[in-house]
């Protein structure tokens, strides 16, 4: 029996649907694997016996690889094609969390950055690919709401990677505070972290294998490829460009350097003064606040111009890092009563309380400045859209660099002010947010032009 043209169009849907399925949980797939690295961070110092400045170079490792990968993931795609792009992303990933997972053998902390650097390089393959994809595959009219979807799993992906490291990166006697270490229980940390890039690998074999499947419907419906591949260092020579890729890279810096701290910052005791594990459960819902941002930011963008959003969000980032500095010197004094924090434990409410609402309500004010910094940017810049848009994803290395100033700081802080040395340090996001307040300034009087070339862009 022939099949009728509805059969064939519903299957035709069928298979779309499926592939939207496959691009859009990429965006949960280097969310988790990302934020996966905040409670790796407190692993590797325990295990390794690093300082802050050691530490925070796992954060270096990850995030260099958008400076470097950027232009060949892009040179790759125009060459190769969408579908073929999102598969050696993938692999790329698998590739990183086997080397990590190798340091079961070499016992070497080189090993877990290599690791490190090789899965970033997927994900910078996979941001530039899935980006202008998921805008292509469907309806033209629906195509921000599949953005701002996969914008959601994206957030998802980044708590649900923080909850999933404090569970199994974060446990056993090893971070119980004041113990005696160990080489079984450091040996037995690095278990848990191998063990969990193993299990990570072994879930990306079987979704790269069902990628496969889906293969040729992610080709049919991706975007056309361009004659040219317009070099992002060609937008050097736009001032705006500069100035918003600058932006881009202190923004991401304090993002990252703030996360990445926030289970060392929260365990204190003159702030929670909680274990570790709880900690990490916690430090998440620096993410989820930065979801909740993401949705109202969108719907008071229609109402409130951009320049003015972006320059309260930098001011109110600004604020509250000030609190924390402020607050460095404060003991934690009981207030009376306690709260049941995010994996059952109940901690005395204190006047800690305070500088760690501050750091954590920063994930909410971070929520919009990635968009609203990239838009900006390309109504003003005066290089080619593509080429402005390059540069400022190249710009995201910005979170290894600034986050390994922010490890130095703690340490120099840490000679003079040992208790405090950490809210001290929060003066590098400080600086990193008044850039961003002055540009939302300066972008408020500057020319704009409408955008030629079509650009769709996440983090």
């Amino acid at each position: 029996m022939a099949s009728t043209a509805g059969d064939f169009e519903g299957k035709r849907g069928t298979r779309l649907a499926t592939a939207l399925v496959f691009v859009t949980a990429l965006f949960f797939i280097w969310a988790f694997v990302t934020n996966l690295i905040d409670p790796l961070v407190k692993s590797m110092k325990v295990i390794y016996t690093l300082s802050d400045f050691e530490t925070q170079l796992n954060q270096f490792a990850f995030f260099i690889a958008y400076g470097v990968m950027s232009i060949p993931a892009a040179w790759y795609l125009s060459r190769r094609g969408y579908a073929n792009a999102i598969v050696l992303g993938l692999i790329g990933v698998l590739s990183g969390c086997l080397i990590a997972w190798s340091t079961s053998l070499s016992h070497s902390f080189v090993t877990v950055l290599i690791g490190l650097f090789v899965a970033a390089s997927g994900i910078t393959l996979l941001q530039v690919a899935a980006n202008p994809l998921i805008a292509s595959m469907g309806d033209q009219k629906s195509s921000h709401f599949r953005l701002n979807l996969s914008q959601a799993f994206n957030s998802l992906g980044a708590y649900v990677g923080g909850i999933f490291g404090a569970t199994y990166l974060l446990k056993g006697d090893l971070f119980v505070k004041d113990v005696v270490l160990t080489d079984a229980l450091k040996a037995e940390g690095l278990s848990f972290v191998t063990g969990v890039y193993l299990l990570i690998a072994a879930a990306l074999v079987v979704f790269i294998g069902a990628v496969l499947l889906v293969r040729g419907t992610i080709a049919a419906h991706a975007p056309a490829l361009p004659d040219t591949v317009e070099s992002p260092l060609s937008a050097l020579g736009s001032r705006w460009a500069n100035l918003g890729a600058l932006a881009i890279f202190l923004y991401v810096g304090a993002e990252v350097c703030v996360i990445s701290g926030m289970i060392f910052f929260l365990e204190q005791p003159q702030i929670l003064n909680i274990p570790s594990q709880t900690a990490g459960y916690v430090a998440p819902i620096f993410m989820l606040l930065a979801m909740v941002g993401r949705f109202g930011g969108s719907v008071l963008l229609r109402r409130i111009s951009a320049t003015t959003m972006l320059a309260f969000v930098a001011a109110g980032a600004s604020l509250l890092c000030l609190i924390v500095m402020a607050t460095y010197a404060n003991p934690a004094t009981p207030l009376g009563g306690s709260m049941t924090l995010p994996g059952g434990y109940v901690a005395p409410l204190t006047t800690g309380f305070v500088p760690a609402a501050a750091a954590i309500m920063l994930g909410l004010f971070n929520s919009i400045m990635f968009p609203t910094i990239f838009t900006l940017t390309l109504e003003r810049s005066s290089a080619p859209a593509s080429a402005t848009s390059g540069l400022m994803c190249m710009a995201i290395c910005g979170g290894g660099f600034i986050s390994i100033l922010y490890g130095a700081v703690i340490d120099v802080f840490a000679g003079g002010v040992p208790v405090g040395a950490r809210s001290l340090a929060f003066v590098v996001p400080l600086a990193c947010y008044l850039y961003v307040l002055w540009f939302a300034r300066a972008a408020r009087h500057a020319e704009t032009h409408a955008i030629e070339e079509g650009v769709s862009a996440g983090h």
